[in-house]
């Protein structure tokens, strides 16, 4: 027993139905068996259910861009197909609609008017961040509409994926134990929802704030990289610079000469330290930036979910409830007045039909409430994807400053003939002496 999903697929195993994948054993919900509200799947699990990769193939029309063209591989699937921004769009449609009570990751905007090449690349790592947590999503990675938007290869795509929903109902539909949800929510669900809506908003605020220091990180290093590489490159031109010395500077012709010479091979040493910086920059991009971004899009879908649970459902069932009480007082004053019995025939048939919504609108209330527990289950899932990112930035950080302070140690011997005493024998100084550097 888990996701409503599994108890279908389970119940089909010796025949599986056309609309679902072909392998329902290997990627059922585990739950603990007795509760289906409860589920026990780790981090680990959840990441190698799939690894999708989304990479640009851009599509000409003389010199001005038509449009972008992703190639989407699927490490599951073992295939690769082409999908443009607006595949992905009806993808997302389909999901919400076929899935209104799961946490559905938002899409980053459509391109807009002078979009540069930073902002499709910005965009490309949100599809592969989106793709990544839909496939990872322990019902949306058994349903079909996945299988489709990453195996199907015809270029009617999106009607594709209208077909698989039309005429299917919605997950509380298709679900057996939507009707029995209630039964095993506990009794402080409503409790527990705020609780977990409270600590879960704390959780986003924190790591939007890391994620900003990141970028800052990993900027400042591609930024030092640029002015290592800057630096280099002044020190090479001072080096062969050709101004004749003048005839009042003979005496240090030969040390200028000499300090020409050594300053000239240094660009060499500051390039390999820009790549250095450069490489540590990129890394910080995509080992902690990226996977900050993940989590932050996991959690922002999260947000979303309270809010269509809030707006959909709990409005929907308040609407019903005031007009069924608007009914019930149109009954009882078309009773006292003695109205013809055939309009009090159909008060009473609207009534009993707008009881049944408001018993509906109660089962999806609960259903609601039901897949929002299993949803917070998957978001604490998630959380000790804090110690990867950590880990990976410690690993930068220990990588990067120890590639570089090799190069500059390699550097420091290459400084010796810019240091010359009286004697001619090279004096490089290891550090400035103590008190003001200036001071007689």
């Amino acid at each position: 027993m888990s996701y409503c999903t599994k108890e279908r697929a389970c119940s089909d195993l010796a025949k599986p139905p056309v609309n679902e994948p072909r392998e329902p054993e290997q990627f059922l919900m585990q739950t603990p068996q007795g509760n289906p509200l409860l589920l026990s799947h780790t981090l680990q699990e959840l990441l190698s259910k799939d690894s999708v990769q989304v990479e640009l193939i851009p599509e000409k029309k003389g010199l001005f861009l038509k449009h972008v063209e992703y190639e989407v591989s699927s490490k599951r699937f073992k295939c690769s197909v082409y999908r443009r921004y607006n595949d992905f769009v009806v993808f997302h449609e389909m999901l919400l609609q076929k899935f209104p009570y799961r946490m559905v990751p938002a899409l980053p905007p459509k391109r807009m008017l002078g979009a540069d090449r930073e902002f499709i690349e910005s965009r490309r790592r949100a599809l592969k961040r989106f793709i990544n947590l839909v496939a990872r999503h322990p019902p949306f990675s058994e349903d079909v509409l996945l299988k489709l938007f990453l195996s199907f290869s015809g270029s009617d795509v999106q009607n594709k994926l209208r077909e698989l929903v039309q005429g299917v109902g919605d997950e509380f539909v298709t679900c057996r134990l939507a009707t029995q949800a209630k039964d095993f929510l506990p009794a402080d669900i409503q409790a527990q929802f705020a609780a977990s809506r409270e600590l879960i908003r704390n959780i986003y605020n924190s790591f939007y704030k890391l994620r900003d220091r990141a970028e800052r990180i990993a900027a400042r290093a591609i930024d030092n990289a640029s002015d290592l590489l800057i630096f280099g490159k002044e020190l090479s031109a001072l080096g062969s610079d050709t101004t004749p010395l003048p005839s009042w500077a003979a005496l240090n012709n030969n040390t200028w000469g000499t300090l020409k010479q050594a300053l000239k091979g240094l660009s060499v040493e500051f390039a390999l330290l820009a790549d250095k910086a450069v490489q540590q920059g990129k890394q910080e991009e995509n080992d902690v930036v990226e996977k900050l971004n993940l989590f932050l899009d996991l959690l922002q879908s999260y947000k979303d979910l309270c809010e269509r649970h809030e707006k959909g459902v709990l409005h929907k069932h308040q609407r019903a409830l005031h007009k069924y009480s608007m009914m019930k007082r149109q009954m009882m004053s078309a009773t006292v007045q003695n109205k013809e019995p055939e309009s009090v025939e159909q008060l009473e048939s609207r009534i009993v039909e707008q009881e049944n919504a408001i018993i509906t609108m109660e089962l999806r209330n609960y259903f609601s409430l039901y897949c929002l527990h299993q949803e917070t289950q998957l978001i604490h899932i998630y959380l000790p994807l804090t110690s990867h990112i950590l880990g990976a930035f410690v690993n930068s950080q220990i990588q990067g400053h120890k590639e570089m302070s090799k190069v500059w140690n390699e550097l420091k011997p290459k400084l010796s003939c810019l240091f010359v005493g009286s004697s001619s024998m090279p004096t490089p100084p290891l550090s400035p002496p103590e008190g003001n550097f200036f001071s007689s």
